[in-house]
C-alpha cells in the first residue's frame, strides 16, 4: 500500500477495501469508517449547503481556497468543480482566485474572508483583530465571520485527512465535475 506511480495513480497508505479509482479521495476514506462518515458530512453540508447569507458557491470557493493552500489537490479540484458550477463566473473566476487573490475578480468582502480563511489554515492564532475588522469594513457580519473560520478550520481537517492517509487523487478532471453535480444534486449526506 502507498505505492505511487504518479498522483492519480497513488493507493491510499492503508487498505480501504475499496477499488480507489471509484471511490478516491474522500469518498474511499468515508466508506471505510461509516460510523465517522455521518458527522463529517453533516459538518460539511451544514458548513457549504446549509442557510446562510454567504452563497453556495462562495462558500465552495473559501473550501476550495482553502484546500489549495494547504496543497490538497484532491479537496481543491472537488471543491472547485463545485464553487465554479455555482459562481456566476465559473471555473475561471474560481482559477483567478486561487491563482491570485489580490487581483481576483471578487467583492472585497469576499477577498477579505478569503484572507481570514487563509489566516486559520496557516494557524488559528494568525487570525488578528485586523483581518477580522476588515471583514467586517467590508460589511461581513459576525455570522459570516465564525462560519468562515470554521469552514477554513473544518477544510484543513478534511485535506489532512486524505493527505495523512493518501487518498488516490484522480488526474481527469470529468471525475470531479461529475462529483459537483452529485453534491449539487444530492448534498454531502448522500
Amino acid at each position: 500500500m502507498g505505492a505511487a506511480n504518479g498522483k492519480g495513480d497513488r493507493m491510499a497508505h492503508i487498505d480501504l477495501g475499496v477499488d480507489e479509482r471509484r471511490e478516491p479521495g474522500i469518498v474511499g476514506l468515508l466508506r471505510y469508517r461509516p460510523e465517522t462518515a455521518g458527522p463529517l458530512m453533516d459538518l460539511a453540508e451544514v458548513l457549504l449547503r446549509g442557510p446562510s447569507s454567504l452563497s453556495r458557491g462562495e462558500r465552495e470557493l473559501i473550501a476550495a481556497y482553502v484546500s489549495g493552500r494547504n496543497g490538497c489537490d484532491f479537496c481543491r479540484a472537488s471543491h472547485s468543480a463545485t464553487a465554479g458550477a455555482q459562481l456566476d463566473d465559473g471555473p475561471d473566476l474560481v482559477d483567478r482566485v486561487l491563482a491570485d487573490l489580490s487581483t481576483a475578480p471578487v467583492p472585497e468582502k469576499l477577498r477579505a474572508l478569503l484572507r481570514l480563511a487563509d489566516a486559520v489554515r496557516e494557524d488559528g492564532r494568525a487570525v488578528t483583530g485586523e483581518l477580522v475588522d476588515a471583514a467586517r469594513a467590508h460589511g461581513a457580519t459576525d455570522r459570516e465571520i465564525h462560519d468562515v473560520v470554521l469552514i477554513a478550520a473544518a477544510f484543513s481537517m478534511y485535506n489532512r485527512y486524505v493527505d495523512g492517509l493518501g487518498a488516490a487523487t484522480p488526474d481527469d478532471p470529468r471525475a470531479y465535475a461529475m462529483s459537483a453535480q452529485r453534491i449539487l444534486t444530492a448534498g454531502y449526506r448522500a
